[in-house]
């Protein structure tokens, strides 16, 4: 078996399912969005990585996502309660340098929430998301913040309108 068999094998245990582990789900999240992003956008999200995405100009961009059912839910199960994490941090590593610098590690935050309970959930599919994008800046101090929170910060977004969402708080916030 070669690395590539490894690797494919690898995928499939960790992406072969439509409904896909919290700790991995939003890599998937991420590729979404990596492919909605307009070309100035770099998926820069990794171990120790600051942020998910940067802008050519330098705005940072976080995905936080949630989702109503888990891959651990059985049918009888109610539906997860969705939360994001939004809470500030002492640093940020840039590279292997680390920056003491506490807060937000983004300029614009974008929410994904995954509504579907049905059968038919599946959260690879990007039709299936909803996306809320909102400047850091109005993200109110704590720790983490609820589906009602994020909606009193943000419209709702699909897939299909999610690049133009980012682009008008990032003008906004360049300007």
């Amino acid at each position: 078996m070669g690395r590539a068999e490894i690797v494919a094998r690898a995928q499939q245990a960790a992406f072969g399912k439509p409904l896909v582990t919290n700790v991995l789900r939003s890599i998937l999240v991420e590729a979404m969005l990596a492919e909605a992003l307009a070309a100035e956008w770099t998926w820069c999200a990794a171990d120790y990585a600051s942020c998910d995405f940067v802008h050519r100009d330098g705005a940072r961009l976080e995905v936080k996502q949630s989702a109503a059912k888990q891959s651990w839910h059985n049918p009888d199960s109610a539906p997860s309660k969705p939360s994001f994490d939004i809470a500030e941090r002492t640093g940020r590593w840039e590279g292997s340098i680390w920056i003491a610098e506490p807060g937000r590690n983004a300029e614009i935050y974008v929410f994904a929430y995954h509504p579907v309970t049905s059968a038919d959930a599946d959260h690879r599919e990007p039709a299936q998301w909803r996306f809320f994008v909102a400047p850091a800046s109005l993200l109110p101090p704590g720790k983490s913040l609820s589906l009602a929170g994020v909606k009193r910060l943000s419209a709702e977004h699909g897939f299909a309108d999610i690049a133009s969402a980012v682009e008008t708080i990032r003008s906004r916030a360049s300007a």
